[in-house]
């Protein structure tokens, strides 16, 4: 059974820095995309950064490009959203995803989700 668990989210100041861990299960790491969403109160789920299964390959969305860092740990199996210069458009709730392709990707694209993790940036 595949499982996907988001650690590492918090209250943190404005300007701040906080690092998400996704720790899954086997070897999906190798086959998906791995990703991160979030969903703030009220909108709907955003893409956010995704590491491509193999080589290098990373993409950001506009709102944090510059500011996050998506990294995997294939020893650990782990994928790694470091967030700094956090602002408090930020604050939601954030989701770790393993996808199926790196390019416009939408949740419709993903097969496994965690649970998620809260991150909420005050002022």
């Amino acid at each position: 059974q595949v499982q996907l668990v988001e650690s590492g989210g918090g209250l943190v100041q404005a300007g701040g820095s906080l690092k998400l861990s996704c720790a899954t299960s086997g070897s999906i790491i190798n086959f998906y995309a791995m990703t991160w969403f979030r969903q703030a109160h009220g909108k709907e789920r955003e893409f956010v950064a995704v590491h491509s299964a193999t080589g290098t390959l990373t993409r950001y969305s506009d709102s944090v490009k510059g500011r996050f860092t998506i990294s995997k740990d294939n020893a650990k199996n782990t994928v790694v959203l470091q967030m700094d210069n956090l602002k408090l458009e930020d604050t939601a709730v954030y989701y770790c995803a393993a996808c199926r392709k790196v390019f416009s990707i939408t949740t419709q694209d993903c097969d496994y989700w965690g649970q998620g993790t809260q991150v909420t940036v005050s002022s």
